[in-house]
């Protein structure tokens, strides 16, 4: 394949300033598109459920007196690592079984699979090292939590061929995605509480209605192909129903955080997150595609600003 065109191995849906491309030899652009390491929002969705999840977690022992801060620390650098590499796996993994539906729909058709510029023998060892990176990191917690996790794939297995068989594929991305929600309790505690399933329902419902955001980018050709979706589902009444699930999370998650006794910038954080879904919904406009794309990266902020707010309320911050 010529390399004259400096945008021949790329994806078209990624930034192309990205380090990817700055740093890593082009022989490595195809792995690090299967992991989306050129689009670093998915890991971040990914990672802010377990933040929020050990941050709560950490407000109830430190307001105890037994929280280990050093232990907090280390579970969030392992969270951050544990989410790149999963993240990276089951979109590896992802790719593999849509492999033929991503060389139908214009937005995917550049990426490595579909385009012929990595096999899928190679996207396979990919996957495997990836997972176990994430084993390797998952071993580092208590044994409940391992439990906890290796419980969770049953899950990502199924999620890639949900589009197949029912409108909510969103639902069991929320699911799988969400799962953090209770990992950094269990990481923390050796346990769950009705804390950590609030604040997991809460993500759950908030997963569903950023992705259904995110997947109004490509809802004609989802319908060409025969792909199912929340978008394709909720149609011209997507803001109603998104006033509906980010409503649901704020309503979750408060809860959770009554429930966990956190303080009061915890609720304050929340308030502020609450806004910024707000304005997504206001501003959203399901037909245009950029925009969409914009407005789900902006949920990244949701996530920092929320556990901002954790943070602050620890009562030694």
């Amino acid at each position: 394949m010529s390399t004259a065109d400096p945008n021949i191995d790329r994806v078209i849906d990624a930034p192309s300033d990205n380090f990817v491309y700055r740093i890593l030899p082009r022989w490595l652009w195809p792995h690090a598109q299967l992991a989306r390491w050129d689009r670093p929002i998915g890991w971040q969705l990914l990672m802010w459920p377990c933040f929020w999840s050990s941050a709560l977690a950490a407000n109830t022992l430190a307001a105890e007196g037994r929280l280990n801060l050093g232990l907090f620390a280390f579970h969030l650098v392992l969270f951050f690592l544990g989410s790149v590499a999963m993240r990276g796996a089951g979109c590896t993994y992802n790719d593999l079984v849509d492999h033929e539906i991503d060389d139908k729909v214009a937005r995917t058709r550049s990426r490595p699979l579909p385009s012929g510029r990595i096999t899928r023998k190679n996207a396979k060892i990919f996957m495997v090292l990836q997972a176990l990176v994430g084993l390797v990191v998952l071993l580092c917690f208590n044994t409940f939590s391992i439990m906890l996790g290796i419980l969770s794939l049953v899950i990502v297995a199924i999620y890639p061929f949900a589009k197949r068989f029912t409108d909510w594929p969103q639902f069991f991305l929320g699911l799988a995605f969400s799962w953090g929600g209770l990992m950094g309790w269990a990481g923390l505690h050796g346990n769950l509480s009705l804390a950590a399933v609030l604040l997991y329902a809460g993500a759950v419902a908030w997963t569903i209605g950023y992705d259904t955001i995110y997947a109004h980018q490509d809802k004609e050709d989802d319908a060409l192909v025969g792909v199912r979706s929340t978008a394709r589902l909720f149609g011209d009444d997507t803001k109603i129903w998104l006033v509906g699930l980010y409503g649901l999370t704020l309503v979750l998650l408060l809860v959770a955080f009554l429930v966990a006794g956190a303080a009061w910038p915890a609720i304050f954080g929340l308030l502020a997150a609450g806004a910024l879904l707000g304005w997504q919904i206001k501003v959203l406009d399901i037909d245009d595609g950029a925009q969409c794309l914009k407005l789900f990266k902006s949920n990244n902020r949701v996530g920092l600003i929320i556990f901002a707010g954790l943070v602050l309320a620890l009562p030694f911050a």
